[in-house]
């Protein structure tokens, strides 16, 4: 069962739940390809065997390092919309949460780079009263992310604004 669903309150809905986005293989998913090309390159190319073997060796250990980070990352990680809070749960063994009221959120701020624009992920930063998350970065859909939030957050009603 996931942190989330074990920490819902009695009457607390899940409303929305995101996803750090599939582009954090991408590094990853490049040094594999680079470890595929310098194998064949140098082994066929300039017909060295053995250097080919170890260089390609070299990166693809380091490729399956960063993609074993990027799915541990996306494992480990939990973002959550009820209709009391958000829900950040980051780590595994050493577990690092933060939750904030709907109520206090002022303002959600999303940035997405060019890339991020055409693969549809980016950093959502949550600003609330007195306090804020940690840009979450990397997030899928970050603008879904933001409107589901801000749609979340209770509304006066003009009746009590003109009362204030």
């Amino acid at each position: 069962m996931s942190y989330v669903r074990r920490v819902l309150q009695s009457g607390e809905t899940l409303l929305y739940e995101a996803k750090i986005s599939w582009a954090t293989y991408l590094p990853g998913l490049l040094i594999l390809l680079l470890a595929i090309v310098v194998f064949l390159v140098v082994a066929f190319v300039f017909d060295l065997m053995n250097w080919a073997s170890v260089a390609g060796l070299v990166l693809l250990v380091l490729s399956l390092w960063f993609l074993g980070s990027a799915w541990f990352l996306r494992w480990t990680t939990e973002i959550a919309i009820t209709d009391r809070r958000i829900i950040l749960k980051r780590g595994f063994i050493r577990r690092d949460t933060i939750e904030m009221s709907v109520e206090k959120v002022e303002s959600v701020d999303v940035n997405q780079s060019l890339l991020g624009r055409l693969l549809n992920y980016g950093d959502v930063t949550v600003r609330g009263t007195g306090t804020g998350f940690a840009p979450l970065t990397n997030i899928d859909s970050p603008l879904t992310l933001r409107s589901r939030i801000t749609g979340t957050a209770p509304r006066t009603k003009p009746s009590q604004q003109a009362q204030r």
